[in-house]
């Protein structure tokens, strides 16, 4: 027979059992319906976007080359006897790149002067003197002839008188008529043998012009302001006339050959403003365009355009590599952000803004960069304020800007 006692226990553990469950559940039910505390908006710096008008550029890629280059080479042959110039050696317009042996033009020059003096002689004129034409009539040949003639008139009329008196004969008339033509002959050819003198004359002061000419080409002079690109030829070498002796070229000003884009040659115009850079320096040089291509290049749709770049110190050098912009008229309005704004993830770029206390990612489309700013040529509108230092913010993050 079971005790009573132990029954009443067993139906007291079992009240306290149910009690106990009852309170962990109202605990539990009354800790989830309590609401969670919300994190604190973070503090972030922020940049106001505001819009610029900045002139129109038109980028593109392209080579420096010098205005000028001329191969100098001698004008008559002879034996290099003096070279004053060396690869890269600097030279002033008139200065002396080499010199030919001048003993066989030097006795050519005299060999034409004793020519011509003596060409001289024949008119009567001076050994030497600047008078080089002669009145005919007043040479000796001429006044020998003239003073034949006149005796042979005076003699055909003496005997045309005597004739009509009867007092010689026909025949003596007749030889003093054949006398006076002959001597009109006479006259006539030394008249045509003065003239021909003058021309022996003319041509001995041409042929001692010409001597004097190459007497001169024997010294190669350089004809404008560069610098020796290359050395063609060595001291004690024989050239023959037109043997190259250095490449010359020009350095000052520099031409900048452009290929620029179709769609946007047509806003380039002569006289623009152009800016450019060369590899291994930062320095920005300026110039302007001064050439245009008539004709667009079918094979890259592309206008060449030149501009002349001034290098009086002869910093920049023909054939680098140059990256140019060109100053278009008018102006675009463009929005600059500092670069640290910027984020760049699998080629999209992108700027966190702040829009209601909230981060908004903002998808954009930059220009130009200059030292530590960004142009923002699309994407991000004036006004708006730029998280400068982006971090690990996220989209929908609650931030409070600081300016």
């Amino acid at each position: 027979m079971p005790r009573p006692w132990l029954a009443l226990l067993a139906v007291v553990l079992a009240a306290a059992g149910c009690t106990g469950q009852s309170t962990a559940s109202s605990s539990a039910s009354a800790s989830t319906d309590k609401p969670a505390a919300a994190a604190p908006p973070r503090p972030v710096k922020v940049f106001q976007a505001v819009e610029e008008r900045v002139p129109r550029m038109v980028t593109s890629t392209g080579a420096l080359a010098a205005d000028d280059t001329v191969v100098l080479g001698v004008k008559v042959p002879g034996r290099l006897v003096e070279q004053a110039v060396d690869l890269g050696t600097r030279v002033r317009k008139g200065q002396m790149i080499a010199r030919i042996d001048q003993m066989d033009y030097k006795l050519r020059v005299e060999q034409a002067e004793a020519a011509l003096q003596q060409a001289r002689a024949r008119l009567g004129l001076p050994l030497a003197g600047p008078d080089e034409q002669v009145d005919p009539e007043k040479t000796s040949i001429v006044r020998q002839a003239r003073a034949v003639l006149d005796e042979a008139r005076l003699s055909r009329e003496r005997s045309t008188k005597l004739l009509e008196q009867n007092l010689i004969a026909r025949a003596q008339d007749d030889t003093a008529q054949a006398n006076l033509g002959v001597a009109e002959g006479r006259y006539h050819d030394a008249i045509e043998e003065v003239r021909n003198r003058q021309a022996t004359l003319t041509q001995r002061r041409s042929e001692l012009d010409l001597a004097r000419q190459q007497l001169t080409d024997t010294v190669l002079l350089s004809p404008f302001d560069g610098a020796v690109s290359m050395k063609q030829a060595a001291v004690g070498e024989y050239l023959g006339a037109g043997a190259p002796v250095a490449t010359l070229v020009r350095t000052h000003p520099l031409r900048l050959r452009l290929p620029v884009p179709e769609r946007e040659a047509a806003g380039v115009r002569a006289g623009h403003a152009v800016r450019l850079t060369v590899e291994g320096d930062a320095t920005v040089y300026h110039g302007r365009v001064v050439r245009l291509s008539p004709i667009v290049q079918e094979q890259n749709r592309t206008l060449l355009i030149e501009a002349e770049v001034p290098n009086q110190n002869a910093v920049l050098k023909p054939g680098a590599f140059a990256r140019a912009e060109i100053v278009t008229d008018g102006s675009q309005p463009v929005i600059r952000v500092p670069a640290a704004a910027l984020v760049t993830f699998a080629g999209v770029e992108k700027l966190l803004v702040v829009r209601q206390g909230k981060i908004v990612e903002v998808r954009v489309q930059t220009g130009r960069r200059a030292n530590d700013s960004i142009e923002i040529v699309a994407g991000l509108k004036p006004g708006e304020s730029v998280v400068l230092q982006p971090g690990n913010l996220a989209p929908g993050q609650a931030v409070s800007a600081e300016r």
